[in-house]
């Protein structure tokens, strides 16, 4: 378990900058299910890995953007959203970016259950 959601994590990090790089956001779940998909993950396993490479991933871009323009935007998108700080912005990105990639890994890993198991 814990050695799928490691190596789960490093490949969604890994494979969905690659991915991102070259696509729009959707391509980040759809690269994690492939990845769970084709390293055999087991779904536990893929979902928490996925999770936290997702998280790492976007939550990282977001602090490398806001400290490059001195979190200018985001002070001003945060007085949209009620308020919210820069830290919790980055934050809230990195969730998103988490269930995306967590989800689609979790996705992935169970495709290739149910095609195991009727084969």
């Amino acid at each position: 378990m814990m050695k799928d959601t490691i190596s789960a994590a490093l490949a969604v990090l890994v494979g969905g900058a690659v991915v991102q790089g070259l696509l729009a956001w959707w391509s980040l779940p759809v690269g994690a299910a492939l990845i769970a998909l084709l390293f055999g993950f087991r779904p536990k396993g893929a979902l928490l890995g996925g999770f936290l490479g997702g998280f790492l991933l976007w939550a990282g871009y977001a602090a490398v953007l806001n400290a490059n323009n001195d979190g200018l935007l985001s002070s001003q998108i945060g007085v949209l959203l009620g308020g919210l700080g820069s830290t919790a912005l980055v934050a809230a990105t990195g969730l998103f970016g988490g269930l995306f990639a967590g989800l689609g890994a979790w996705a992935g890993s169970l495709a290739r259950a149910g095609a195991s198991s009727e084969a």
